[in-house]
This record gives C-alpha cells, structure tokens and sequence, in this order.
C-alpha cells in the first residue's frame, strides 16, 4: 500500500524522561532474567532496535542499539491504529459519535450512486474490529480521496461476520474524527493524549487529502509507547487525571471478534478496538517489522519493543519465554553486581550489519 505524502521526519527530538527509574530487582525480577532477554533478542531477532520494559509503573530496564537511541523516534506503523482507537474512543466520550453509528452517514458526499445493502449496514464497531465485511482491502491511491475509495469497495459479507486485517478501515476511522472534531486526529490528540503523556513533537504522517493516516504513519520515542502501554494499564488514568474513559480501554482490548484457532500464535487470540489479543492474557498494539505496546495486566507492567525484523512472533515469543517467568510478587534482594552487568551488556548494543 502507497502512502501518499512523506513528510519529514526528525531524526531526534526532546525527550521528556516522565517515567520514574528504579532497579529491576525493587520491582520483582532479577537483572539477570533480564540481562537473559536482551542477550537472547541480540542474537535471534534480526533486528532489534529498542525495548523498555515498565513495571508497577516503573522503568525496570531500557536499551537501544546504537545507532538508534532514547531520544530518536522510531516509526510505528501498525501500532499507530491503536492510538486512532483511542481518538474514536475519546469522541465517543464526548458525546460526539456512537460506535453503532452508520458510516455511510459520515460521508454522504463520498458515497456510492447505489450502495450495497451491506454497505449500509456498516457501523463504526465494524472499522475498529476489522470486520468491514470486505474480501480484499480497499485500494488507496494519491488521486482519488481515500474515503471515496473505501466506499466504492465492494462488501461481500455481512458486516461484523468477517475478520480481514483492514488498514483503510483505520483509515477511515480518522477522517471521522476530522469529519466530527473539524481537527486532523494528531491535532485532536495533542492536548487530549500527547501533551498530557509528556509525549513531545509527535510525528504523524498525511494522506494527500491533509487526514491523519489512522492506519499507520505515526513517529514516537520508544518510551512514549511505553507510556501509552501504561496508561492503558491504568485504565487510562494519569497523574491523577483520567484522559481516557476506563470504559473505553475495557472495552478496546477485550476480544471483540474472533480471528483464528491456533493457540500457540499471538495473531489468533481475537481482536478488540484496533488491539490485538495475546496469549497468557496480555493484549498489544503492534506494528510491522516488530513494533510492539504489550501490556500484561496480571503482571502489572508494559513493554515496548521496537525492531526490523520479518519475525514478529519470535520477537514476541522472548517476551514469554524470558520475563513471564521471572517476575515475582515481591521485591527480590538488591543484586548490584548483576544490574551493574545488566547495564554494560545493554550499553554494548549495536545494530548488526547484515550482508547485502
């Protein structure tokens, strides 16, 4: 799929450090499961760019491998529609829209001369759970507005029957929040999410049209993720402030569709508001190449993972592998030695270079 318009991207910006620091072993897991982790993704995943891992609200451990670093920001893809799910739901607050509302109406001058009745009977639930009833994914190209492309795609199934992967649904879930707000959704959310997180100068990519790109597009630091996978793990409050309905979350990283069997991959556990589902009763918003917002609520912490890798189950799988087992309820005895170790093996990450 073409995006329309690149543009420039910063290659660092201020990074407003907001989340406390504290030893991996105050918080639970020893330094040496983690040193394990990082040890483990250096070898395997090719390639890890970030991690950060955050637990009892709490930087634990966080690394880069140079030549990325703390303050460069680093492309989401994908998991830019969990933050466009995150607009829907703060509009949906406002008393703006209603997830049953018909998307058609949103869009008048963009529909078809004769609508499908499958068509008409899409609803804004059925963009955030990629249940459209589309076969294919609708083309998006430069020349035509993409709305009007998505309406003239053609809708075989009967909408909220059908999970297919939809980036132009998220799309669509966008120019809504414009349509509604008469604001591009990054600038919907620099006040509502972005300034309240601390999150500094986000960079978010358009469509030809002007929209921000719902499906993809969006530029953050590896700890602006992590503190977005923790405001959901606070049920969307801050500082004493509850930017997002706790109603909304719930409802977002439930499964809300089915979308396959296999119980030993990630991609087959269901699929909520434009989250996925997980084993071991965690959910994640994720991104191609590797961009990863785990959150596990029994575990009472989130991860972010940014990477260039073509194995995203592989990646994931360290998580389950490496740090679910180590956690512990309780502080562990304070270990000096080991987090000094820990601390040398991440200062030494280095991008591999790969033959061409």
């Amino acid at each position: 799929m073409r995006v329309t318009r690149m543009n420039p991207v910063p290659t660092e910006v201020p990074h407003s450090t907001s989340l406390p620091r504290t030893s991996p072993e105050s918080q639970g897991i020893s330094s040496a499961a983690i040193r394990e982790f990082v040890e483990t993704a250096d070898q395997r995943v090719n390639t890890m760019h970030s991690f950060m891992i955050v637990r009892h609200g709490q930087v634990i451990a966080e690394g880069w491998w140079k030549p990325e670093a703390a303050d460069k920001q680093h492309v989401l893809w994908s998991l830019s529609k969990s933050f466009t799910s995150t607009a829907i739901g703060l509009v949906v607050a406002e008393g703006k829209l209603g997830i049953d509302d018909l998307v058609l109406d949103f869009f008048p001058e963009y529909a078809p001369a004769q609508p499908s009745d499958n068509l008409k009977a899409m609803r804004v639930r059925d963009l955030l759970t990629m249940s459209t009833g589309h076969e294919s994914e609708p083309e998006l190209t430069p020349s035509i507005p993409w709305v009007q492309s998505f309406l003239a795609h053609p809708v075989p199934h009967e909408p909220g029957a059908h999970f297919l992967y939809n980036s132009p649904a998220s799309n669509m879930l966008s120019a809504i929040v414009q349509k509604l707000t008469g604001q591009t959704q990054l600038d919907y959310l620099r006040p509502r999410l972005f300034e309240p997180l601390g999150i500094e100068n986000p960079h978010w990519l358009t469509t030809s049209q002007g929209a921000t790109i719902g499906g993809w597009g969006l530029h953050l630091c590896t700890e602006d993720i992590a503190k977005f996978g923790q405001l959901y793990l606070q049920k969307g409050e801050w500082n004493g402030q509850q930017l997002v309905p706790a109603a909304w979350i719930e409802q977002a990283t439930t499964k809300q569709v089915p979308n396959g069997d296999d119980a030993t991959r990630d991609w087959t556990q269901g699929y909520g508001f434009q989250f996925w589902r997980c084993r071991h009763n965690a959910y994640r918003g994720d991104g191609k190449d590797g961009q990863f917002c785990v959150v596990l609520p029994e575990f009472d912490t989130a991860i972010a993972m940014t990477a260039l890798t073509d194995d995203m189950q592989g990646e994931l799988n360290l998580v389950w592998e490496k740090l679910l087992p180590a956690f512990q309820s309780a502080p562990l005895p304070a270990n000096e030695a080991e987090e000094s170790l820990l601390k040398q093996t991440i200062a030494g990450l280095t991008v591999k270079e790969t033959a061409n």
